[in-house]
């Protein structure tokens, strides 16, 4: 089996476990954000630093990056918040839809700030993508819209931590990446977790838990894959996170997003097949 291959294999299954993890988080229900985002960073911090220890890398990585590793820490937290705070409002699959934006927020923010160019295709690209995310959080002027718009900034602020992310990407391993968010997040977020803080039942602390798994999973899966192949080339497939999320809200919650949901969808994936395909036919010339 080819590199690409495998990488594709471990898109789907990073696509797959984020979406059983935003189900862990719906189902543990009346908890507060804060708290699912502690249990969720605490059992992150286990794996990584047990991983860690195992491969000999930095725990913290190196002075020179610290900045972009805490800024990469912050955007990712605040990500983390508003994604939670969206699934739980929301239907799976229109959270999943907002929250999948991110790789065109990276688009913009690389070409701006990373100096990467962005091809012929890609500015009216970004534009119907905007446009079909308009349908997902169909505008109004009252506080319905509020939980879409959360999840639309989602977007946004994990874009911006997939940005630094790619600036470090050959100056720290992924490994030392995700333990140092892990921790960072969490020191972030305890100060505030006892303030709304809910004793959850067994029930509830079992999908806390496996929230956290599927989390940690998703990351290592995405980390691995991107090292087996370059991101343009797999990044499409982890758009089946969509289809995912869609399949499992309709399973456990009978979750039907509306028409205008399904469309609006269906543009943000075919968009991303397209600039998938272009990329290609541009590697094969």
């Amino acid at each position: 089996m080819s590199n690409k291959s495998r990488a594709i294999i471990l898109m789907l299954l990073t696509a797959l476990s984020f979406a059983i993890m935003a189900v862990m988080v719906k189902m543990a229900g009346s908890i507060p954000t804060m708290e699912k985002m502690v249990f969720r960073n605490v059992i992150s911090v286990i794996i990584a630093f047990i991983t860690i220890r195992k491969t000999g890398d930095r725990l913290f990585g190196k002075k020179e990056n610290q900045r972009w590793l805490f800024a990469r820490a912050f955007f990712g937290t605040a990500g983390m918040f508003l994604s939670f705070y969206a699934i739980s409002h929301l239907y799976l699959a229109d959270a999943s839809m907002l929250n999948n934006l991110a790789p065109f927020v990276v688009t913009i923010l690389a070409s701006i700030f990373l100096k990467e160019k962005l091809s012929k295709i890609q500015v009216p690209a970004l534009i119907i993508v905007f446009i079909a995310s308009l349908l997902v959080i169909k505008p109004s002027f009252d506080l319905r819209v509020l939980p879409a718009l959360i999840g639309l900034m989602s977007a946004i602020a994990s874009g911006t931590a997939y940005t630094i992310v790619r600036f470090l990407n050959d100056k720290e391993n992924p490994y030392t990446i995700v333990f140092y968010f892990s921790v960072v997040s969490t020191l972030l977020v305890v100060p505030f977790a006892p303030f709304y803080f809910v004793v959850p039942t067994r029930e509830q602390l079992v999908y806390l838990v496996l929230a956290g798994v599927f989390a940690t999973l998703g990351q290592y899966g995405l980390s691995f894959a991107y090292r087996l192949a370059n991101a343009s080339e797999i990044v499409v497939y982890n758009y089946t996170n969509i289809i995912f999320s869609a399949l499992l809200g309709l399973w456990v919650w009978n979750e039907i997003p509306d028409a205008l949901s399904i469309t609006g969808g269906s543009i943000i994936i075919l968009v991303s097949a397209g600039l998938f395909l272009y990329a290609g036919r541009g590697n094969r010339q």
